[in-house]
């Protein structure tokens, strides 16, 4: 067992998205891909509606994979696909831009709302795939005691012998919501090679190998190991704990589309601006 350490500590930053939503941006910028094969995550919670009730109107996405996850609130979801809906407390909606995409998100009016939204690279072998939707309800995510005081929400990934419901993921992700009593310990290996990181957004824990204190709001990622350790003392703590394999390709990346070079950046755009943005899926053999 080797247990990974701090790499980096980052705050969240205000910033604005959409037509006019006031989030948290937790990380995100197309100049840097430090958490391949992740590309960004946005802390989009808060208590006055209007900072979120302008939503994120009709948009492209293309390369990518869009992972919303509510604690608490309601956000209606339409696609081109023809997919309609509402992503209420507790659900995940998993969204695979693939070769191309139309979507809005649009929060309702629940006062205090609390949520993430995580994107996913996808390679170049699977930037061109059809895309697919799903919602995943909260009665389809295991909720487990893993030790004692130690809550875990389970999205995607294993834990104790116990699977998420999101299993059929290109770059194989460990998505969980981890929720933690005073003085408890959580302890999880994953392998070697993986990106880590967890974001704390409630409360207060020590991470790492040198058991280093962290506070609400901040991302803390681990690096060069096999065992993630989290433990917490007088505090209560939550939080999302994220893994997955580094892609390592080229990343060519404006607003909502991700590719491998400039030119495909280019194509994505001239053929959302003339109409064929959206594809006729191919049919599976």
């Amino acid at each position: 067992m080797s247990l990974r350490k701090i790499g980096v500590i980052l705050k969240s930053r205000e910033t604005m998205e959409g037509a006019g939503v006031r989030l948290k941006r937790v990380f995100g910028n197309s100049n840097n891909n430090t958490f391949d094969p992740f590309l960004l995550l946005d802390d989009f919670s808060g208590d006055n509606p209007k900072d979120y009730l302008k939503g994120f109107p009709w948009h492209p996405h293309r390369g990518i994979e869009t992972i919303t996850y509510m604690i608490s609130g309601n956000v209606e979801h339409q696609d081109s696909l023809g997919n309609k809906g509402n992503i209420c407390d507790g659900e995940v909606q998993w969204m695979t831009a693939g070769n191309g995409i139309l979507h809005q998100e649009m929060p309702l009016d629940t006062g205090k709302m609390q949520g993430f939204q995580l994107w996913a690279n996808l390679p170049k072998s699977h930037k061109m795939m059809n895309p697919r939707y799903r919602d995943v309800t909260t009665d389809q995510i295991p909720c487990e005691e893993i030790s004692k005081g130690v809550t875990v929400k389970i999205v995607a990934g294993k834990i104790n012998g116990i699977e998420g419901p999101v299993r059929d993921v290109v770059i194989k992700p460990i998505y969980m919501d981890i929720s933690m009593d005073p003085n408890s310990e959580f302890e999880y290996t994953i392998p070697e090679e993986n990106t880590a990181f967890v974001y704390l957004f409630d409360g207060t824990a020590n991470f790492g190998r040198d058991n280093i204190e962290v506070d609400t709001g901040h991302l803390i990622e681990l690096i060069a190991g096999d065992t993630v350790k989290i433990t917490t003392t007088d505090s209560n703590a939550r939080m999302l704990f994220i893994s997955g394999k580094p892609i390592k390709e080229p990343v060519a990346w404006y607003g909502p589309i991700v590719m491998n070079t400039q030119e495909e950046i280019e194509t994505a755009f001239r053929e959302y601006r003339n109409g064929t943005f959206i594809k006729k899926n191919k049919k599976k053999k």
